[in-house]
């Protein structure tokens, strides 16, 4: 049962903070109306949100809701992963992709109210090495997704004021703006195929590893077979410098087909590795290729990706726990009770 949880948002992000503010209230109110000891917690500021997160579960917080979008989800997670304290997410973000793909309602309070019965699980996250844009060598874990090439460039180029201008608005304009001009640098991407045990090298202009199903919008079916209840991610490789392959895969998504795109590969894989192209110009790529996890803007290459089984408690509402249960993919956290406590 949950017993104690701690709420943590960002008052700068957004251009109604009043308002912003008021949600989480809402959504707190609902939980300590279901008897949860629930605190608010405002951020103090970009990437500090995991060492708050931190620091409330060595007090005693037995699950720390993220009240954002997905970049205060990253943020969050940072400071959960490998603890046994339990993340809820309260969707109040411009894309709110793991709320999407775990059911949630939009509505912060009504997000609160589906938290009271659902269940801690236990499930895998991803462990991104990288190196940041003062080439220092960094680590970071995801929930979502890892996207090198032409989908970090998008975040790398998307203004904050921007997404809160025009919303997903925003996305789909840069998106169109960036297949009309992108130059597809490639780089070398190196993964293990699950099924087939081969590893493989290959050049590549963009490479995803997806965690989740449904993100929702026009990308609803972007990795029709990843899943938060695997123990890998599912590639998403486009070997092309064509923008053509882009587009029809985009609309793949959009009609939630399987038909084959040419020039994109899809495996399933629990370890991805990029690195700039050998040859002389191995320096300029590496400056200019750019690495995202959760729709935030890492460094660049190179970089590696592996899966770290068991590392997360996620609250998964109750719908969506029966089903994992039923077909034994997800397993439940163990010692539940410490979990939320």
């Amino acid at each position: 049962m949950l017993r104690t949880a701690a709420l943590i948002y960002n008052p700068a992000s957004g251009r109604q903070d009043e308002r912003r503010r008021a949600q989480v209230e809402a959504a707190a109110k609902v939980l300590q109306q279901g008897g949860v000891r629930a605190t608010i917690v405002a951020s103090k500021g970009p990437r500090q949100a995991g060492e708050q997160a931190r620091q409330l579960v060595a007090d005693g917080c037995g699950a720390i809701f993220a009240c954002g979008g997905d970049g205060t989800v990253h943020d969050v997670l940072q400071g959960l992963v490998f603890s046994q304290a339990a993340l809820g997410v309260i969707p109040m973000g411009t894309a709110n992709a793991l709320a999407h793909d775990l059911g949630l309602p939009r509505h912060p309070a009504k997000a609160a109210e589906a938290a009271l019965t659902a269940s801690p699980q236990r499930i895998a996250v991803g462990r991104i090495a990288y190196h940041d844009r003062n080439d220092n060598a960094c680590t970071r874990y995801f929930v979502i997704a890892v996207g090198v090439g032409v989908d970090a460039d998008l975040f790398y180029r998307l203004h904050a004021n921007m997404k809160q201008r025009m919303g997903m608005g925003a996305y789909y304009a840069e998106a169109l703006r960036l297949w009309l001009t992108h130059d597809m640098g490639c780089f070398e991407a190196e993964f293990t195929d699950a099924r087939t045990g081969e590893t493989q090298r290959q050049q590549v202009s963009q490479a995803l590893a997806v965690r989740i199903t449904q993100f929702g919008g026009v990308l609803r079916r972007f990795a029709p077979e990843a899943a938060l209840r695997r123990n890998d991610v599912q590639l998403v490789l486009f070997k092309t410098s064509s923008r053509l392959p882009y587009l029809m895969y985009i609309l793949r998504s959009l009609a939630g087909g399987r038909w084959r795109v040419p020039g994109v590969e899809l495996a399933h894989s629990t370890r991805l590795i990029c690195r700039p192209l050998a040859g002389g110009n191995g320096n300029e790529a590496s400056s200019r290729i750019y690495v995202e996890a959760d729709g935030e803007v890492l460094g660049r290459l190179p970089m590696e990706m592996t899966v770290v089984p068991g590392a997360l408690t996620l609250l998964v509402p109750q719908h969506v726990a029966t089903e994992k249960v039923r077909d034994h993919v997800m397993a439940p956290a163990p010692r539940v009770g410490d979990a939320v406590s």
